[in-house]
């Protein structure tokens, strides 16, 4: 775990100044608090920040060249299955000087180019040079456990592992993209490719960038395919699940610095620190919790302690808006509005102080079917299969009901089910993952910001997705809409940022690919079972885990924000979004927004997931755009630099 930066002058060649990008690597120094390194040739530069895992010696340093010095590498991540490529490598001919994964990496590239990208098991993002071919090869994982972003201007190409890092070149002008930040809105995160920055492209996840003879293409290498099916029984299934599951933690234990896990007392998380239990000494795990009982899982979490003996340390949170909320923005880079990013950044920081590395069990509901949605669209299938005509006469009977977008009665909830079924399954799923829906969006806009982010629709990221899905059925068409948007553009993101943000690996056996494939051949009928969801896993957890931490309903990583909103962050939200520079941004109708707060503080309807996302949005506008982080900021401890980027 590593933060990469670059950039190659293919256009223009002009020298890339060694200072720019030391630059870039300071603004993302947390990413690597072991050591620091920079190459620059000509119109070419890389830079990079060491957080060492494996060898720990000065061996291991990065931008890493080839023994002759054709080929530099700048790499972010761990190649899980380096040491039998190694051996496979040596075959060939190849030898080493190192133990580390980059170096195998390096000769991988050498014996296979491009398509070495089909030997990798693990999470990545690296930037490759070689100078014999005048060849910039950028690629990202399968999963998109690693980020990379990039842009191309009049010079040439940038890339880093966050946009921040391009505050260190002087050309670039920090812009938001109005798109973009239409589309955090309506799912509050922003998804790749676009960035909240005009300019700034995600490279999206198994997909790899070449700059070859003047000319950038991006291309997919790896899609995951639900279209074969595996046939066997249950029973077959759940050892099949825990024998792939165990390699794939296995691989994750290999460390040269102290490992841990985080545990939530679900059952994702909770498997894996079984499985951890049995290859290694005690493990240590770290769990958060909330003085509000209904979202406290604390007491799950010690239930999984207590049977594997592990050594557990638990954490409170207690918002406090002006402490967390400028961290949050200045490390998540662009508008993020998962609220569940505060406590990961404080269970990471917590982490931290006892290890280097940390298991997790994301990915589990994306690979199982383990939200309440795929139950309710699963349901929902059935009506699919009436003709359109008869569906859009149920649904205008329905329009007839007056019903609240935010009205959580049984009643109201049956209505706006009812109004959608005449709409395209993937709008519909999509609808449920949203945070501001698009009539809400609409209202709050104001016509001007309407108008320029109308360039892509609330539904066009997730229809992109079903374009490309071989999936035959409603439960696979959701995992594949959330494996492809929702995991690695939200989820994952909330990992990377919060563990990197103190310099923490996390590690995620679960998204291995070959995991992954597994669960993708396992049969629908496996993953959602009547009003059961997350089926086979579940049945594969009974032998490793207490039976209330596999069958209590699910809580999913929430916080309270809902009360926080009527107590703490209330004020603080007014006292923001209603002080005259959001309304001068032109952006929203501050009418609308004074109704949605105060709706909100008297119980009329609960906004706190819209109020988050507005509240987070200026924030990041104040911090990014109004005020650009000085250059001297890159060189102050990373709060302070968010602080003062803000006054």
């Amino acid at each position: 775990m590593c933060g990469i930066a670059g950039r190659v002058n293919f256009k223009s060649g002009a020298p890339v100044p060694a200072s720019m990008i030391a630059g870039m690597c300071d603004l993302i120094a947390h990413r690597g608090p072991d050591g620091d390194g920079c190459w620059v040739d000509g119109p070419v530069g890389f830079g990079h920040r060491r957080l060492a895992i494996i060898d720990l010696s000065p061996a291991g340093r990065q931008p890493m060249a080839t023994a002759d010095g054709r080929v530099h590498i700048t790499f972010n991540g761990e190649i899980y299955n380096f040491q039998a490529l190694r051996g496979e490598l040596e075959s060939k001919g190849h030898r080493f000087r190192t133990r580390t994964d980059t170096e195998v990496l390096l000769a991988a590239y050498l014996e296979y180019g491009v398509d070495c990208l089909s030997k990798l098991r693990g999470m990545f993002a690296f930037a490759i040079w070689d100078s014999a071919a005048r060849r910039l090869f950028i690629a990202r994982d399968r999963a998109g456990k690693k980020p990379l972003h990039y842009l191309v201007d009049k010079d040439g190409i940038a890339f880093a592992s966050e946009p921040k890092a391009f505050l260190a070149d002087p050309s670039f002008e920090p812009v938001p993209c109005l798109p973009a930040l239409a589309e955090y809105m309506t799912y509050q995160y922003v998804p790749r490719p676009l960035s909240a920055f005009e300019g700034v492209s995600k490279l999206p996840p198994a997909h790899y960038l070449l700059v070859e003879d003047g000319k950038v293409s991006v291309n997919r290498y790896w899609k995951l395919s639900y279209g074969q099916k595996a046939r066997m029984s249950d029973d077959e299934a759940c050892e099949a699940l825990i024998s792939e599951l165990r390699e794939a933690v296995r691989l994750r234990l290999i460390s040269d610095v102290p490992l841990g896990a985080f545990l939530s007392g679900g059952v994702d998380s909770s498997l894996i620190v079984a499985l951890m239990a049995e290859q290694t000494s005690r493990v240590k795990t770290f769990s958060i919790g909330f003085e509000e009982s209904k979202f406290d899982e604390l007491p799950y979490a010690r239930l999984v302690a207590e049977r594997y003996d592990t050594a557990h340390c638990e954490f409170v949170v207690r918002p406090d808006a002006t402490e967390i909320i400028p961290k949050l923005v200045w490390h998540y880079n662009e508008p993020y509005a998962d609220a569940s990013a505060i406590p990961t950044y404080y269970v990471s920081q917590m982490t931290r102080q006892h290890v280097t590395v940390a298991l997790n069990g994301d990915a589990g509901d994306e690979n199982f079917g383990g939200y309440s949605r795929y139950l309710l669209d699963a349901a929902t299938e059935r009506f699919d299969r009436l003709p359109q005509a008869l569906r859009r006469g149920i649904s205008a009977v329905a329009e007839q009901i007056p019903v609240g977008l935010r009205t959580q009665s049984l009643p109201n909830r049956t209505a706006r089910w009812v109004k959608r079924i005449s709409e395209d399954p993937s709008r519909r799923y999509a609808r449920r993952t949203m945070h501001f829906q698009p009539e809400v969006r609409a209202e709050v806009s104001t016509p001007a910001f309407a108008e320029a982010a109308a360039r892509r629709g609330p539904f066009d990221a997730v229809l992109e997705s079903c374009r490309v899905s071989d999936a035959t059925d409603a439960v696979d068409a959701m995992l594949d809409m959330d494996v492809n948007h929702y995991l690695p553009d939200c989820l994952l993101v909330k990992v990377d940022i919060a563990s990197m943000a103190h310099g923490l690996e996390a590690r995620s056996p679960m998204l291995d690919h070959v995991f992954m494939e597994f669960a993708a051949s396992l049969p629908s009928h496996m993953k959602i079972r009547g009003r059961v969801t997350k089926y086979i896993l579940k049945r594969a957890a009974e032998p490793f885990l207490p039976h209330d931490n596999i069958y209590r309903a699910k809580r999913g990583f929430s916080i309270p924000l809902a009360p926080w909103f009527q107590r703490e962050f209330g004020v603080y939200a007014s006292d923001i979004l209603l002080d005259g520079r959001l309304a001068r941004r032109g952006y929203f109708r501050m009418d609308v927004i004074a109704r949605l707060l105060d709706e909100h503080r008297r119980g009329v309807n609960m906004w706190q997931k819209e109020l988050w996302n507005l509240l987070i949005l200026e924030w990041w506008h104040r911090m990014f755009i109004d005020d650009r982080p000085r250059e001297a900021a890159a060189r102050m401890p990373v709060v302070v630099a968010a602080q003062e980027a803000v006054r």
